[in-house]
């Protein structure tokens, strides 16, 4: 094996070493093996690429795009050209996949499934550490910075971990670092020679143990990596290194950034609200006539740190045909069955299912999962609503002040899990609870009393272009600046009522949408909300709208308790809409396109299984059909390549005579037909050199296609040998006839007389010799061979040589040209 070769090996051993910290991320691990033969193959072509030898880029290039056709072939295969070949839908494929890959790893404990996205991600990742690490150590020929992207690899899994036994994880990818850096050594000593390169003989010529520099390396190497083990261990305050557990917070970490931080469900919600185009996220039609409690809830953030809400950590189950009915909701509450049927926008890509709550049964089809804490929808091995069709039935719950108002004390379990606040809740947020609901006679009034607070008496306002941030002070600056949209009064109003002992949770979802005059209702980016749940035994989780201007206010929060003091709430006001017109809204998510196919505002059901061909843009088949040539193209290179040189070289072989003639249109005499122009000896001598020379390089680029011709049914060319040596070996190995055994010697003595002769002289015809060895080769070839020598060439790889060499011509040339222009003109003095 050669010295790259092993560089290569040890390189991707290395990779897959330091991958082995990810596998307690995932269940099952079967990616692993995949990913480890995928990376195999990528270092195969690295390998043969060097061989050949390619140009640093282009073998770098080569490697890559092998890549992607491997991770075409195992994840976007329906997508491809052939399978293999990605075009711009297997493109928008791996983004989809990576966008799900990413909510994944933020919504599943570890170990997570093995999802489309996370696969993705996983064997992805591991496969581009892998290239980096084999451009750098072995094309360039520098492990020690191959380091770098093995750390980088190494510390996504340490960070995206619980800390459970990364130092295993840590020794076992140092380890495989040393051996990488332990290979390139070895290779750089064995360049000095026998004395360096080999392990000293002991007695009887036994080979015997390690030579000094190795084992010089080895004690470097063990006492390094105990080193970085241990010493950590002995320092105090070092927390948050690579051998710390991960935080299990999903938001972002401590900072000052003067808001509330959010977690995966909230990261896009201000993007959303401040979009230039309020593109239709659903379009829906419901049985009820009031749309003010219409409210989509996506998913609930229950689990408070502090700094981040964010969904617990709680087991899925299949979807049961009949939900249960709400936790907490008593017999004597009043409710009405409410069936809505919705359509998710084709663009629409959400992982959880948007539904009315509490919902009691769901129609859908896909892999969907059930939680039953929050009673929420979970798409499970990459589904989403994209292009969803589904009916839920839901209740609307209707409890009077009074029956809030006389809320007996939440169950120990629910009161215990969902008031717990952390300590480094800033105290201000207690205080302030206590001050805002002083007076307050029972817990309903007192999240009215916050209700209040926040939406009118406050002087809060509502601004979309506060920045979502993080930090243990983030609700007292909010609290204190009175700015924010609805994840920071949600937040904020949660939090208060947990201080006080009330039961919270946050809502993530969208407020009601926009009725249309056919009697659907269109929920669009800028619906996008959150808001607080607060649970009352008997009536179970119950909405509140602490957020200004945005959403409804609850009817049951207008108090019925007679002689209470809590004035009565309006209504918070949606933003000024036109009233619903008697045809279909074109909002502005409507595009010109939607318009004209008369796509706005449709009425549900929709058809999602009729398929639209016909509308295909013309841009996108020409450029469909400008891919397919190109492959095609590609494909044929090789034999297009092949027949340009065939001509080429068989054309030059027409002006070759059968001895090096005299000058161009001068006779031996030297007296020309050039209208009398005197022409002396020397010139005759020199024409007669030059024209010697061309003729020379006709006879060898005979020679060239001669062999190449026998290369490509087989017959591999050995310089080393001379041309009588090598034409025998053509005849015997290609079992030629005489005839064409004396037209392949015929043309091997042209190149000797051009070589070696001091007046060479050959026979004319040496094209017709060589078209004479091409039949006979192709008699006598099976079926296989003859169209593998005409559409894959075996000498083809010559125009890849040709390229390797150019391009180190350019960068010598260049090289030299920089050199020349920096180099100090002789007896100048610098400074």
């Amino acid at each position: 094996m050669s010295g790259q070769a092993r560089m290569a090996l040890c390189a991707t051993a290395a990779t897959l070493m330091a991958a082995c910290a990810l596998l307690p991320l995932v269940d099952p691990v079967t990616w692993f093996l995949q990913a480890a033969v995928l990376l195999a193959i990528q270092t195969g072509v690295g390998v043969a690429a060097r061989r050949v030898p390619l140009a640093r880029p282009l073998t770098v290039t080569v490697q890559a795009l092998v890549t992607l056709m491997l991770l075409t072939l195992v994840f976007a295969r329906e997508y491809a050209f052939i399978g293999l070949i990605p075009g711009p839908e297997a493109f928008l494929h791996f983004a989809d996949l990576l966008q799900q890959g990413a909510q994944d790893v933020g919504r599943y404990a570890i170990p997570a499934p093995l999802s489309p996205g996370i696969k993705l991600m996983l064997i992805g990742g591991v496969l581009v550490i892998g290239l980096m690490v084999d451009v750098i150590a072995v094309t360039f020929r520098s492990a020690a910075p191959a380091g770098l992207p093995l750390l980088a690899l190494y510390s996504v899994a340490a960070g995206l971990s619980d800390g459970s036994g990364g130092w295993v994880w840590f020794l076992i990818a140092a380890v495989g670092y040393l051996m990488l850096l332990l290979a390139e050594g070895r290779d750089r000593l064995s360049q000095w020679g026998r004395v360096f390169g080999a392990a000293p003989r002991g007695q009887g010529g036994e080979p015997g143990g390690p030579m000094a520099p190795v084992r010089t390396g080895r004690r470097i190497g063990v006492v390094a990596l105990g080193t970085a083990l241990v010493v950590p261990l002995a320092l105090p305050a070092m927390n948050g290194g690579l051998l710390d557990g991960a935080g299990t917070g999903v938001g972002s970490g401590g900072g000052g950034g003067g808001t509330i931080s959010a977690v995966n469900p909230l990261v896009s919600l201000r993007d959303s609200l401040n979009v230039d185009e309020d593109r239709t996220v659903m379009t829906l039609r419901t049985s009820t006539t009031d749309l003010s409690g219409m409210y989509l809830r996506i998913v609930s953030l229950d689990d408070f740190d502090g700094t981040t809400w964010k969904p617990s950590r709680r087991n899925i189950v299949e979807v049961p045909d009949d939900f249960p009915t709400p936790i907490g909701l008593g017999q004597d509450v009043r409710r009405a069955e409410v069936r809505t049927r919705i359509a998710a926008a084709d663009w629409y890509a959400q992982d959880w299912l948007p539904m009315p709550y509490p919902p009691s049964g769901v129609r859908i089809d896909g892999n969907w999962r059930y939680e039953p804490v929050g009673m929420t929808l979970v798409g499970d091995h990459g589904q989403t609503t994209r292009g969803a069709t589904y009916e839920v039935t839901s209740l609307d719950v209707q409890p009077t002040a009074e029956q809030l108002a006389s809320a007996s004390k939440p169950p120990p379990a629910i009161e215990r899990e969902f008031t717990q606040v952390p300590d480094s809740l800033p105290e201000v947020v207690a205080r302030q609870a206590r001050e805002i609901t002083a007076g307050a006679k029972n817990p309903y009034e007192q999240a009215v009393k916050l209700q209040e607070h926040f939406a009118l008496t406050g002087g809060y306002q509502y601004d979309t272009e506060v920045e979502v941030g993080s930090g243990s002070q983030a609700i007292a600056r909010f609290l204190r600046d009175k700015r924010g949209f609805c994840v920071h009064f949600s937040f904020a109003m949660a939090s208060m009522a947990r201080t006080l002992g009330i039961p919270a949770r946050v809502a993530v979802g969208f407020a009601p949408g926009t009725a249309q005059g056919d009697g659907t209702v269109t929920v669009g980016l800028r619906d996008a909300h959150a808001w607080p749940e607060l649970y009352f035994e008997g009536v179970g989780w119950t909405r509140f709208e602490p957020t200004p201007n945005r959403g409804t206010t609850p009817t049951y929060t207008q108090p019925e308790v007679p002689g209470s003091s809590i004035p009565e709430l309006p209504e918070a006001s949606r933003p000024a809409e036109p009233a619903p017109s008697a045809e279909p809204s074109t909002s502005a998510s409507c595009s010109a396109e939607d318009r004209r196919l008369q796509v706005c505002g449709g009425a549900l059901p929709l058809d999602l299984g009729a398929s639209d061909d016909e509308g295909r843009p013309w841009y996108q088949t020409a450029g469909w059909t400008l891919l397919a040539v190109a492959v095609i193209v590609l494909a044929l290179l090789p034999m297009l390549w092949r027949v340009r040189r065939r001509s080429v070289r068989l054309a030059s072989a027409r002006h070759t005579g059968s001895a090096a003639p005299g000058v161009l249109g001068r006779g031996r005499d030297g007296e020309g037909s050039s209208g009398g122009v005197e022409v002396t000896p020397v010139d005759v001598e020199l024409d007669e050199r030059y024209v010697a020379e061309v003729a020379a390089g006709h006879v060898l680029a005979v020679w060239r296609e001669l062999t190449d011709t026998a290369w490509d049914y087989g017959i591999v060319p050995d310089d080393a040998l001379t041309p009588r040596k090598a034409a025998a070996r053509i005849v015997r190995l290609g079992h030629v006839d005489e005839p064409t055994a004396q037209s392949v010697h015929r043309v091997a003595g042209a190149v000797e007389q051009v070589l070696f002769a001091p007046n060479p002289r050959w026979e004319a015809g040496l094209a017709d010799d060589v078209r004479r060895l091409r039949a006979a080769l192709r008699a006598r070839a099976g079926l296989r061979t003859r169209i593998r020598a005409v559409v894959v060439p075996r000498s083809a790889i010559r125009a890849v040589w040709d390229l390797s060499d150019r391009w180190a011509t350019a960068k010598a040339r260049v090289a030299t040209g920089w050199a020349a222009l920096v180099r100090r003109p002789s007896g100048q003095q610098s400074g």
